[in-house]
């Protein structure tokens, strides 16, 4: 699963998601793209799941980009816990997902292929996902 080896603070804040994406929207490496068209926060489980159901799809052909990090951490008191006494333990790792962030990019595989594995682990994210083809894509 992917988290950071090592963080400057333990805890952080939840933030507010404001916005469309300004990096991270265009297609880089790739030919295929699942594109968010909502904000929230995806955890690092998702994100191992979503991979997993695109390359047993592809059979481990072609090539998958993962373009997003769970970097943040998430703190959760323990149950039956009452009200202050400071903030829980960090038990997660989320990564924010703005409308327009590029989630994966795939390449090496036919369109219909790509296609399907994309809305494959689209089913595994919780926000709303779009299947983006580069616009100078032909099929080889």
């Amino acid at each position: 699963m992917l988290l950071p080896k090592r963080t400057k603070f333990r805890k952080q804040f939840k933030g507010k998601i404001k916005g469309n994406a300004t990096r991270g929207f265009e297609l880089l490496q790739g030919s295929f793209g699942l594109k968010s068209l909502d904000e929230g926060w995806i955890t690092n489980r998702q994100i191992e799941s979503a991979r997993i159901a695109l390359t047993r799809y592809m059979k481990r052909e072609g090539q998958v980009w993962i373009k997003i990090f769970p970097d943040k951490p998430i703190t959760r008191k323990p149950a039956e816990v009452r009200m202050g006494k400071g903030k829980g333990n960090p038990e997660g790792w989320v990564a924010v997902i703005k409308p327009g962030t590029i989630l994966f990019e795939i390449d090496g595989v036919p369109a219909e292929v790509a296609n399907e594995a994309l809305r494959l682990a689209s089913q595994k994210m919780p926000c709303k996902c779009k299947i983006i083809t580069r616009h100078d894509y032909v099929e080889a």
